[in-house]
């Protein structure tokens, strides 16, 4: 199967899709945000400061009476820079995590258990051989971001079965996070929510059948979301290579074409209507 593919039965089953997060288009609004280097009201002082870029963002959404921030498709951010986590190559990335197939299991305070990193269950030399002596970091948006208050809910889009979730607890990282896995006319694929709070994953189990619009997730606080201001990391992935609880949200933009041919644009399901970016 190709992204093409996969694009084509998406747009084929739009009107089917439930909201991924609560938003009213006749009443509400969106602001596309830009974490590239252009954006020059954003220093990397902010960005660094969690805190700070939180108040960015929040002075931004109030400015345009806007609901949600949104963007990052295919997006080359300069924000990255933030931490370190994006200048490991996905090779050694991938290496800490591999696991049985179980996967590395540890309690949660008051519920079952989770992985509490996503985990690889295949071999990575061939990604290493891959990234050998390169050194780009990664700075590539695979997902769209969806910036909002802690404890929005999200949805899930259309029927589903829950793959895997995690507890990615490194600086920048995906925090708690879920994947869900989808059928549409006999084409599998995947999304992915990351930056949850840890309730999100409490009480899953693997193979949980999950109904379209039910509630799956809420935006996380920096503490339970890999320390960003609250926001959702919705990504679609076609071939999950065998990752469990996690997948690479941004890549290298020198691999750019094979990370975005297995991750279509979400826009594709999420069909949130962008404000300008005009003042």
């Amino acid at each position: 199967m190709t992204a093409v593919l996969l694009s084509t039965v998406l747009k084929r089953h739009q009107p089917e899709f439930h909201p991924v997060v609560p938003f009213d288009p006749t009443g509400e609004k969106l602001y596309t945000l830009d974490f590239t280097e252009s954006n020059t009201e954003l220093s990397q002082e902010n960005i660094a400061d969690t805190e700070a870029f939180a108040a960015y963002i929040n002075r931004v959404l109030y400015r345009h009476g806007a609901r949600y921030g949104i963007g990052g498709y295919g997006e080359h951010r300069t924000l990255y820079s933030r931490s370190r986590h994006f200048d490991r190559e996905l090779a050694s990335a991938a290496e800490g995590k591999v696991a049985s197939a179980g996967g590395s299991m540890t309690p949660m305070a008051a519920g079952p258990v989770a992985p509490v990193a996503g985990t690889r269950l295949a071999p990575v030399g061939a990604l290493a051989a891959e990234v050998e002596g390169e050194s780009e970091p990664r700075r590539l948006h695979l997902g769209v971001d969806i910036w909002g208050p802690a404890g929005t809910k999200v949805m899930a889009p259309l029927d589903s079965i829950v793959h895997s979730f995690a507890f990615n607890n490194n600086d920048s990282d995906y925090g708690a996070t879920l994947i869900l896995s989808h059928n549409l006319e006999g084409v599998s694929f995947h999304t992915l929510y990351g930056h949850l709070s840890l309730n999100s994953i409490k009480n899953l189990y693997e193979g949980q059948r999950i109904q379209k619009g039910e509630v799956v997730a809420e935006f996380g606080m920096r503490f339970e979301n890999g320390n960003w201001p609250p926001h959702l990391h919705f990504q679609v992935i076609e071939d999950m290579d065998h990752w469990k609880g996690d997948y690479p949200g941004v890549c290298r933009y020198s691999e750019r074409d094979r990370w975005l041919n297995n991750c279509p644009d979400p826009n594709l399901i999420l069909q949130l209507q962008q404000e300008p970016d005009e003042d």
